[in-house]
């Protein structure tokens, strides 16, 4: 769902083999050598795949945040070695890019076309906040970089076909779009304890501390926060957090398609 989409599509990238200098009576013999050894000449790389590698990248980004994931330590994960993982991306921006695809890819742009234009929207939004609450390390992902991925621009084109036939003209369908996609990246980011590095027990301790903090201001000068110190700074039902702000986002955009 969204109205921007991520990075430049990953080439995979595969070394050409070693051949002696031209004219030399070893090449025949050497280019043979090289094309029987070939199947079997990187057994780390035969059982790896692209799909797997970007798996176990969303899985420690997730649980360690992205400064987490190199390419030296997702190599250690996987039990190979760092070059192994090198035929699939020639560097962590493309590792990077590869995750971002991913997250993209799994965002629901099947939309009942027969329902009315808010409904698809929303049911667009929820989608790309499911993914977004799925994956800590995604918020950040999605903010950066280029959006140029395939997945990225199928979500951008459905969000705007849904628009214009709610009635926005390219330029407000456009508006909508762009803000559709930073409501949901604000609502992940913005639930109390919000952190793609901390675990949980860390998350519930900066909560508590925050919570205290609030507490204790002075109650004649900030009498609303102090009451408001828990559900400032917990989230103890956070359905009802990405609810409410999709709620409010979506009664937005219908007041505005009225206005048109």
């Amino acid at each position: 769902m969204t109205c921007t989409a991520y990075s430049c599509q990953v080439m995979a990238t595969t070394p050409a083999p070693d051949t002696a200098p031209a004219g030399t009576p070893e090449a025949p013999a050497v280019a043979a050598a090289t094309a029987t050894a070939a199947p079997s000449a990187d057994p780390q790389r035969a059982r790896l795949s692209k799909t797997a590698v970007v798996g176990r990248a969303i899985a420690l980004a997730d649980a360690e945040g992205l400064d987490a994931l190199t390419i030296r330590r997702l190599a250690q994960e996987l039990g190979v070695t760092p070059m192994a993982l090198y035929w699939h991306f020639r560097n962590k921006e493309e590792l990077l890019t590869g995750l971002a695809d991913q997250f993209w890819s799994e965002i629901d742009t099947d939309v009942d076309e027969t329902a009315p234009w808010a409904a698809q929207l929303r049911g667009l939004l929820e989608s790309l906040v499911q993914v977004l609450r799925a994956h800590p390390s995604a918020s950040q992902l999605l903010i950066a970089g280029e959006k140029q991925s395939p997945a990225a621009l199928e979500a951008t084109e459905v969000t705007l076909d849904v628009l214009r036939r709610g009635g926005f003209d390219p330029q407000h369908a456009s508006a909508v779009a762009r803000s559709a996609l930073w409501t949901g990246l604000m609502l992940a980011m913005s639930e109390p304890g919000y952190g793609p590095s901390l675990s949980e027990a860390d998350r519930t301790e900066l909560q508590r501390r925050n919570r205290i903090r609030l507490a204790m201001l002075p109650p004649d000068r900030y009498p609303r926060l102090v009451e408001a110190a828990e559900p400032m700074t917990a989230c103890h039902d956070p359905g009802f957090h990405y609810r409410f702000g999709i709620d409010v986002f979506i009664r937005g955009v219908q007041s505005a398609a009225d206005q048109q």
